[in-house]
Formats: structure tokens, C-alpha cells, sequence
């Protein structure tokens, strides 16, 4: 991606122990979730509901995926997937507090849960807590073997701000999520199925590369249920299905909505992607019109739309977004590819269309401070949800080599 900052990188390995990288989530009443720490909740001005079938708990794991995490305190207590909430996900390799809730669970039975890596550091009755109301999260990275004062630099360069890319975890581990996603928007669906089970790029399982090549050979769904590994469950649901009926919409259906909406996500965070990086290659961040107003903890408000607003914003594309909000970069892209603002709607799979958002193009980094710690740098920062840790971690260290043309190749022959 194209750097914000134009100072030298100061290297470096981030996340080479799990405890290298902490997050804690900032809830919705800007208190921040310290690691370690047991609370009450009216430590965290939030309020109990004794009436409530859900207990509202906080969760504190190491080196957990969050779904995981949450998925084994569910089954320790004979509770499914649907039995539990929480505000947003965390890093897996980390240490992470966070708040959740789950149904029909007792406070004091969690407070006594007793699981590898994970803890339960408060729970009380409550209402449900809701997918994003959380404000943000609070970090502290080491950064090892990195040049402390060339970090220093780069943090008094970018001065609390930096491009509000998306990582490449929004596009799959085979960096492939694009190439699925936008199959379906053209409603080219055979074609999107055989690349979610085919493509090797990226992949780096030696069973897996075979499976998947030998399948593309043959397309031989019925023999494919022998031979492909179990760890690709996903795939083997789409490939059992279509060894009974080919009905390729149906397919890409047995695979979990929260994973299939990624491949229409990633369409719309590629083209976000390329044309920030656009705007500051060539055009610069100031050309960006539309703004919008920061909230009241200094994060932005992106329901709050205003040219005389703090932060610039971009569109996500989606089938209501206005043609106002489609920039002439934003042109470009989707006629290269093929597609409209109105191919979002996506008639053979409904459930998977998008209407469109806004997203900041700058994100903005708060309480930043640096410590040095012999050869590493300790950076401690906090971002609003949604904005990527390592895209601001990478303007310090320029040692990440993710671009957009690794999610869709051709995008390294359009020029705008």
C-alpha cells in the first residue's frame, strides 16, 4: 500500500510472541478494558439488569480467536453459537479483554468457568451486548528488533493519523475472497464456487494444494468427498452438496453467511483500498470532499456527514450509494471491473447483498507513546473499531509488502 508517511521504516517483527500484542477493548462508555484486572460494573458506568436473561461478562484470552474463545465457554456450559454476543473480534495471536454476553447463564457459574487461556475477569445480569457498540480498542505493541528513533520519526510525521486501509485478513488467508466475491456480484456462480475450492495461491497446506489441484482437474465432486482434508470444512460442505445437486447458489449457500458476506466485503474493501491509495499517490488526502464530525471521544462519527467535517471519508460502494458519493476514481474501478454500484444487489443470492456505507480514509491514532526497550520499541496507541493496528504499525516499520494487485493481479494494470 502506499505509505502515508515518507520517513524512513525502522523495521522490525511484530507478533512474534502472542504477548507481544495486546488489545483491550474500549467499550461504549470509553472505559478501557485493562488485562488482568477484575471489574465491577458500575466500575465501567454500565448497569445491571436483574431482570435480564443474559449475563453480560468480560472476556480475557490468550492466543484465542474470539469466535473460538467464546464458542468454548458456550460448550463448558451446554450453550450453541446462538447462545452468545459480543462487540467486535480480536486479534487470535494476542492477549485480549473484551465484553460478551451470553444466554442463560449464570454469573457465578462463569466467575468459576476454568479454561486453558482464557478468563472470565467480571459477569452480571444484563442486557445483550450488540455486534459494534463497542468505541474502539487500546494497544500495546512490541515491536522487536526495530530502530527506536527512526519509529519515533515516523509517529511525529504522521502526527495522529494514518491511511484507514484494510489488512489483508479482510481477504482471506489465500488473499482470495476478492476473486470469490466478485463472481457472485457478476453472477458467475460456478466460477465463484471453483475458486473458493480450487485456487492454490497463497495456500501453503502441501495436502490442501493437492486436493484442490486435483479437483480442478477432474471436478469430480463425488470422489473429492474422499480425498479432501478435514481441517477445509467449509469446502467439503460445498463439495458433499454439489456431489448430490448442482446447484451452484445453493452451494456457496452451505458455507456460514458470516464468512460467505466476506467475499462481497472484500470487493468493496478492495476498491476502497485502491482508491485511498490513489488519492495519496496522486491527488493528495486534502481532495477528498466529503467529511465527516468526530464524537466525543475524539473518534469519528461517520453518521455525521459534513463538508466542513474533521475526517475525510470515502464510500463503500453498495446499491445505494448515491451517484454524488461516486468519485471519478471510483468510476474507473467499477467500470474496470465490470460492475455497477447496482451489481451489489445480487439477485441470485439476496442475503448476500450490500447497500453501500462510508468509511474514514484517514483513521486517526490516539495517545500515542513510545518506550524504548533495549532493541525494541513498546507502541502504545488506541483506534477507533474497525481501523487495522498493523496498517498503523506498518507506517512505522514499511516492512509489510501486502498491495492490492495480491488480492486481484489485474488491478496492477488499471491506471487512473
Amino acid at each position: 500500500m502506499e505509505f502515508l508517511s515518507k520517513s524512513k521504516g525502522a523495521n522490525g517483527i511484530i507478533k512474534k510472541f502472542y504477548e507481544d500484542f495486546v488489545v483491550k477493548e474500549i467499550i461504549s462508555t470509553g472505559k478501557t478494558l485493562e488485562v488482568g484486572k477484575a471489574y465491577k460494573p458500575e466500575e465501567l458506568d454500565l448497569k445491571e439488569n436483574q431482570d435480564s436473561k443474559f449475563t453480560v461478562f468480560i472476556l480475557e484470552k490468550r492466543n484465542w480467536d474470539t469466535i473460538r474463545a467464546l464458542l468454548q465457554v458456550a460448550k463448558a456450559f451446554g450453550r450453541g453459537k446462538g447462545a452468545f454476543s459480543y462487540a467486535g473480534t480480536k486479534d487470535k495471536f494476542s492477549v485480549s479483554t473484551q465484553l460478551a454476553s451470553i444466554h442463560k447463564v449464570e454469573p457465578e457459574r462463569l466467575l468459576s468457568l476454568n479454561l486453558k487461556d482464557i478468563k472470565i475477569n467480571g459477569a452480571w445480569r444484563s442486557d445483550t451486548v450488540e455486534l459494534g457498540s463497542n468505541v474502539g480498542n487500546a494497544f500495546s505493541v512490541k515491536i522487536r528488533d526495530t530502530n527506536y528513533d527512526l519509529a519515533n520519526e515516523t509517529v511525529n510525521e504522521l502526527n495522529g493519523r494514518f491511511p484507514n486501509y484494510f489488512d489483508k485478513q479482510r481477504f482471506g488467508y489465500r488473499l482470495n475472497n476478492f476473486k470469490v466475491g466478485l463472481h457472485i456480484i457478476k453472477n458467475e456462480l460456478e466460477e465463484a464456487v471453483l475458486s473458493f475450492l480450487t485456487d492454490t495461491k497463497n495456500e501453503n497446506d502441501q495436502e490442501s494444494i493437492e486436493a484442490r489441484k486435483r479437483l480442478k482437474e477432474n471436478q469430480d465432486y463425488e470422489d473429492a468427498r474422499n480425498y479432501f482434508p478435514k481441517h477445509l470444512k467449509y469446502e467439503k460442505m460445498v463439495i458433499d452438496y454439489l456431489a448430490k445437486e448442482k446447484n451452484y447458489a445453493n452451494a456457496l449457500r452451505r458455507v456460514p453467511r458470516g464468512i460467505s458476506i466476506m467475499f462481497i466485503h472484500s470487493v468493496e474493501s478492495a476498491i476502497f483500498n485502491f482508491v485511498l491509495e490513489n488519492y495519496i499517490k496522486n491527488e493528495g488526502i486534502d481532495e477528498i470532499k466529503l467529511k465527516c464530525m468526530k464524537n466525543q471521544f475524539n473518534f469519528p462519527d461517520i453518521e455525521k456527514l459534513d463538508v466542513n467535517g474533521v475526517f475525510p471519508v470515502l464510500p463503500l460502494i453498495g446499491y445505494e450509494t448515491k451517484n454524488e458519493y461516486i468519485g471519478d476514481i471510483e468510476k474507473q474501478v467499477l467500470e474496470f471491473l465490470d460492475i455497477t454500484n447496482e451489481s451489489f444487489k445480487i439477485k441470485s443470492m439476496p442475503e448476500l447483498s450490500m447497500k453501500g456505507s462510508f468509511r474514514t480514509a484517514i483513521s486517526p491514532v490516539n495517545n500515542v507513546l513510545l518506550k524504548e526497550e533495549g532493541d525494541c520499541t513498546v507502541v502504545d496507541f488506541s483506534l477507533q473499531s474497525g481501523s487495522y493496528a498493523t496498517i498503523f504499525l506498518n507506517e512505522i516499520t514499511k516492512s509489510d509488502s501486502f498491495k492490492t494487485q495480491d488480492v486481484y493481479e489485474n488491478f496492477k494494470t488499471l491506471r487512473v
